[in-house]
């Protein structure tokens, strides 16, 4: 009868204590996905960007929602003086990992890149007008490409693989009107040419590396280092170096002439000089870990190309004037020597001023 009961108890004691281990099991691991974007791999790209859910509310405020991370490089792209608001997104679990100081963050299969274009005081009404929104995503076969046009109403875009244009005119902040023919890429061919090497055709995004993010955005809750933002959310492993070797604005005079010069040549110049890049051909680099060598970005270096009265130099120390470098930036209408050749159809005035400063001071 003792036995009995002896064993009788020890099977009471192993059903509660499994009862409660399968509770607490069921209770610690159920998981709730509260991001609201969607962004099914086997059905993208989405007709419309709307489909997609990354803003709350009316699309044009692009106010963004939960797990839609705003960023935004040091030294931007110059785009004719579009105006760019740029957004990350990546699905739960999944972190980007830290690679070197200049190299585009590993971002994880599902990952979305967003980039608007906007311009402020567009004329007559002196309204905002968004025009386009470009969105990168990564399948586990690799990047792609989406580009959606918004319409005149703005409340929604729509999905295009065919370049767009429309005539656009908006005020600057010195009250200047300014009037462009606003063109779209075509996106099988245009976005290839900057976002991936000619030798294998591999699509990469360009602009989130570590070395362009590393300093203070101001978020909807406050300011905070980028980085710092992307591990506190769970979006990028906390495994950074001490220190990186960071651009910085090239409109900020407190720092040097040679770090704001190499900056802004990194940003326009140095996807397509890079080797298997578009202008891989000529003897130039300008990604921002190699112009600490001043001939990487032409000084006193032969250019491959004759252009007449400039004796073959790509930067002439102390002369504009025969510098090559500063004609091909300063050019709109040699469509055969305007560089970059993409994006820009105007001159960017402040930058010219800056090569020209740095010009004259070699």
């Amino acid at each position: 009868m003792a036995l009995n009961l002896t064993v009788k108890y020890r099977l009471i004691t192993l059903l509660i204590v499994l009862t409660a281990y399968s509770s607490c099991t069921k209770e610690e691991y159920v998981t709730i996905d509260s991001k609201p974007v969607v962004a099914d791999l086997t059905q993208v790209p989405y007709p419309k960007l709307s489909d997609y859910n990354f803003f709350e509310g009316a699309l044009k405020n692009l106010k963004p929602s939960f797990g839609v991370i705003p960023y935004k490089p040091v030294t931007e792209l110059f785009s004719d003086y579009a105006l760019k608001k740029r957004f990350v997104w990546m699905p739960n679990g999944n972190k980007a990992t830290y690679v070197n100081d200049y190299s585009v963050l590993n971002l994880p299969v599902g990952s979305v890149l967003i980039k608007v274009f906007y311009y402020n005081n567009v004329q007559p009404n002196n309204t905002t007008k968004i025009i386009e929104t470009r969105i990168m995503i990564r399948k586990s076969t690799g990047w792609i490409f989406a580009n959606y046009i918004w319409n005149d109403e703005q409340t929604d875009a729509l999905l295009t693989t065919r370049s767009t244009a429309r005539d656009l005119s908006w005020k600057d902040d010195n009250n200047v009107i300014h009037t462009l023919n606003y063109r779209t890429p075509e996106v099988d061919f245009e976005c290839l040419r900057c976002h991936s090497t000619f030798n294998n055709q591999v699509i990469n995004p360009i602009g989130i590396k570590p070395q362009n993010i590393n300093y203070n955005f101001n978020y909807a809750d406050g300011s905070k280092n980028q980085l710092d933002k992307l591990i506190e959310f769970g979006y990028l492993e906390n495994n950074l170096p001490d220190q990186i070797n960071s651009t910085v604005d090239f409109n900020d005079t407190s720092k040097s002439l040679d770090l704001r010069v190499r900056s802004y040549f990194d940003a326009n110049c140095a996807h397509c000089h890079e080797n298997g890049g578009e202008a891989s051909s000529h003897n130039l680099r300008f990604a921002f870990n190699e112009t600490i060598n001043p001939m990487k970005m032409g000084v006193s270096a032969r250019a491959a190309h004759y252009l007449e009265g400039y004796n073959n130099v790509t930067v002439t120390p102390g002369n504009v004037n025969r510098s090559i470098l500063h004609y091909r930036m300063n050019t709109e209408n040699d469509l055969l020597y305007i560089m970059p050749p993409l994006t820009r159809t105007k001159r960017h005035v402040e930058a010219l001023q800056l090569i020209e400063t740095w010009i004259n001071s070699l």
